[in-house]
This record gives structure tokens, sequence and C-alpha cells, in this order.
């Protein structure tokens, strides 16, 4: 059997993932369970040979216990982030870092996280990004090249946090 790379996660994310498995695990087990029942009562008066309410709630049992199995996965083969807040100089996973694009005055805010727990939404980019690959190491005063969809950009670190 191949072993897989453990998924990196940090402290918070590692959370939010076992409290969701334990409410899939439960509750979400629960609720399909009760629209499975409806749906098959209900079936049992129609003269259809087709329930669509019975299939769509067969289908919602089988994604929910297919994110239940990627969650078993998940929380079976983790590395926690390290995120010592001892002072450091060098970039690396779980840090906020505070970059400016060159040429720019705007400045942009990310933490640098495994792929499961990126969110650019959040300001959290992944370590597998074009933009999270080149932070990673660099100091602050640093400029850093990250090929993107309009050409080459480049940024330079502020902050490390």
């Amino acid at each position: 059997m191949l072993s897989r790379k453990p998924t990196l996660l940090t402290v918070e994310g590692l959370d939010r993932l076992t409290k969701e498995l334990e409410h899939l695990r439960t509750k979400g087990r629960e609720e399909v369970a009760e629209r499975l029942h409806r749906a098959f009562e209900d079936g049992q008066d129609d003269d259809f040979v087709d329930n669509a309410e019975l299939e769509a709630a067969r289908n919602e049992q089988s994604f929910l216990e297919g994110r239940i199995q990627d969650l078993e996965d998940i929380l079976n083969n983790y590395q926690l982030i390290d995120e010592d807040m001892a002072p450091h100089d060098r970039v690396k996973l779980g840090d906020w870092i505070t970059v400016t694009e060159v040429g720019s005055t705007e400045e942009e805010r990310y933490q640098l996280v495994g792929a499961l727990e990126a969110d650019p939404v959040e300001g959290r980019i992944s370590n597998e990004s074009p933009l999270g690959k080149v932070l990673l190491g660099v100091k602050v005063g640093d400029v850093v090249r990250v090929n993107a969809p309009r050409g080459v950009t480049e940024f330079k670190v502020l902050r490390v946090e």
C-alpha cells in the first residue's frame, strides 16, 4: 500500500474538521435517516415506481457517508502546522504574512496553510499555491516573483507574524 503525505492542518482546522465529523456522525446521520424514512413512507402511497424524494434522500445519504469517510481519512493521517509564536526570521507554515505588490502601497495579509484549509476570501493561502510556494522560507524585506495569469508579479514581504 502506498503511504500518502499527511494533510497539513492548523489547530483551528483540526478542531473544525473534528467538530464537522462528530456532527455528521450524529445529527447528520439522524437527519438523513428521518428523510429516508419519510420518503419511503410517502412512496408507499404513490403509484409511481420512481420516488424522486427517496432518490434524493439516498443521494444525500451517499454524499454524507462519503464526506464522513473523507474526514476520517484526513483525521487518521494529518500533521499539525507548528504555530509557534516565538520570533523567527523566515516564513513558515502557519505564519501570517503581510506583503505589498511592488509598485503599489496596498498591503495584503495572508496566512500560509495546508491545501485543505486554503480559503483566499479569509486570507488563507495554500503552501502549494504559486504565492505560497515562493513565500515559504523568505525573510522580511525580500521580494518574491510569482507567475500569475496576467504575468510575473513581484511582492515585497513587509511583516511575518
